[in-house]
């Protein structure tokens, strides 16, 4: 019998936690940028260095993810919670109080550092306590807290800014008081992974894990390079601007659809083929929106988009890479996302400069990404294929 996974309402109550926090790491996502102006004055800072402080974010996870998730394999996986929840904390009560760009600029790393701490513990949490689909259920959380956030912040009308601030704050502090006296599940590492680690590492192994680490960059790039320009190629297709930000809507209406109807067909259907078949819905939604004339035909494929690249197949993406290193969830988990985070960084980049030539080109070059993220998971799905050719066939009398 094995007693290292806790009881069933404790595992009910450590995985309703874990989402907490990401409800707080969904406000966490949002908030410089839904307080610009306000964090702005308070700094005599104009937005230009307001949206610079905002890029720290991305400079914190890059920092932070391969050195969290390799020390999540040696130390518990608690630990790194708590220390992205504190991390979080910080930041969410010393912000509103900045009074320089340079210590903002430092918070804002922290909380970079909170989100890849909290990755590198929760991920491998959810891996331990044999239910990777709850990893899934993570996209959710942050998505509700991305949809409560701005609703907050339009409500206080006037009112301190640093109020959305403290109530981020209060949902930390609640769940570390709900967190304290749960126990997570120890690092489940048989003997076969062990030995596994031991091995050299197979050449079919090696290709999988280059295909892994590049699917982290390219499943990022594929929804921010959608986020960044939908509203602005469609105002250029000629559509309303109502219509245009409407767009954006849909896709997250569709994302939060996509993650329950991820959720209820992930084991039916292997996590490696529904990385194929999601994909390439989304490239061909991106493809209908490129050639569409008509606003209806544009909003339905942001929905389908929304519904398969903002489902969680970055999350089910993940999981696949750290069953292939079972004995190392951290260390995976923390180069599959800063692949991801190098992505949030240069994605801006490259699509502003394609932006010079044309926003319908920036936009249009999200179809050459959604490709490379199917070829990807195509080649994923190949490497990892049980090899039976090799076997020799029965032989019958």
């Amino acid at each position: 019998m094995n007693n290292n996974p806790p009881n069933q309402i404790r595992r009910n109550r450590l995985s309703l936690s874990l989402y907490l926090n990401y409800v707080a790491h969904g406000f966490g996502l949002l908030i410089l940028s839904q307080n610009m102006t306000a964090l702005g004055q308070a700094w005599q800072a104009p937005l230009k260095i307001v949206s610079f402080v905002i890029s720290g974010i991305g400079i914190g996870r890059l920092l932070a993810y391969l050195i969290t998730g390799y020390l999540a394999d040696k130390f518990s996986r608690k630990f790194f919670v708590y220390l992205g929840m504190a991390c979080y904390l910080a930041f969410a009560l010393a912000t509103p109080f900045a009074k320089n760009v340079y210590f903002a600029y430092f918070l804002a790393i922290l909380a970079g550092i909170a989100n890849s701490a909290l990755d590198a513990g929760t991920y491998t949490t959810f891996a331990e306590m044999g239910n990777q689909k709850s990893n899934i259920l993570l996209k959710a959380a942050i998505s509700l807290g991305e949809f409560i956030l701005p609703i907050e912040v339009a409500s206080l009308n006037g009112r301190w800014f640093g109020i959305s601030f403290l109530t981020m704050a209060a949902i930390l502090v609640v769940n570390a008081i709900l967190l304290a006296p749960l126990k997570f599940p120890a690092p489940r590492q048989n003997n076969a992974a062990k030995s596994a680690g031991k091995q050299q590492v197979s050449k079919k192994k090696l290709f999988a894990t280059v295909c892994f680490v590049l699917y982290g960059y390219a499943s990022m790039a594929l929804m921010i390079w959608f986020t960044q320009w939908i509203t602005l190629f469609g105002q250029k297709q000629g559509f309303s601007a109502a219509s245009s930000h409407f767009f954006l809507s849909l896709y997250s209406t569709g994302s939060i659809a996509g993650v329950f109807l991820l959720f209820a067909i992930l084991g039916k259907i292997s996590g490696q083929r529904l990385l194929i078949f999601m994909n390439l819905a989304a490239s061909c939604a991106i493809a209908v929106m490129l050639v569409s004339q008509t606003a209806w035909l544009t909003a339905l494929a942001s929905f389908i988009f929304g519904l398969t690249a903002a489902s969680g197949i970055m999350q089910t993406g993940l999981n696949a890479f750290m069953d292939l290193y079972p004995e190392r969830k951290g260390l995976a988990t923390g180069v599959f996302y800063f692949f991801g985070a190098i992505a949030s960084f240069t994605v801006p980049i490259i699509t502003g400069v394609l932006s010079d030539a044309s926003i319908q080109l920036a936009f249009g070059s999200d179809l050459f990404i959604g490709l490379l993220a199917t070829g990807l998971a195509l080649a994923i799905n190949w490497a990892l294929k049980p090899e039976t050719a090799d076997q020799p066939a029965e032989v019958k009398a």
